[in-house]
């Protein structure tokens, strides 16, 4: 089964298409080092919770909106392969995140269920 990595962040608002411009130049690179699918998801229902939620999660600012997003891979090994591929490259470094990266949590998955 494939690796999945997983993301959420809070983005401004007024953000929405720098994001989206983001996530297209990344996506390149992704697929170069072996990402399968990726998927970006613009908030558009997330409540707020009673004990926590999305928005806590990524300390979501009343102007921002919280974005889910997943990248596939066809195993850890590649993903791992890849990843480092990726934060070596120098085309990331001229990457400018339109959001506050360290708010974002994200983390590595090993699919359980697809159906």
């Amino acid at each position: 089964m494939n690796y999945v990595d997983g993301f959420v962040a809070a983005v401004p608002a007024a953000n929405k298409q720098a994001y989206l411009d983001h996530a297209r130049q990344a996506l390149p690179m992704f697929k170069e080092f072996g990402v399968l699918r990726m998927v970006e998801c613009w908030g558009d229902d997330v409540p707020d919770g009673k004990v926590t939620d999305f928005k806590g999660a990524v300390k979501a600012k009343a102007d921002e909106v919280v974005v889910f997003s997943w990248i596939e891979w066809p195993s850890k090994a590649v993903r791992d392969a890849g990843m480092k591929r990726m934060m070596e490259d120098p085309r990331m470094k001229d990457m400018k995140m339109p959001f506050d990266g360290q708010r974002m949590i994200y983390g590595g998955f090993q699919p359980i269920l697809d159906a």
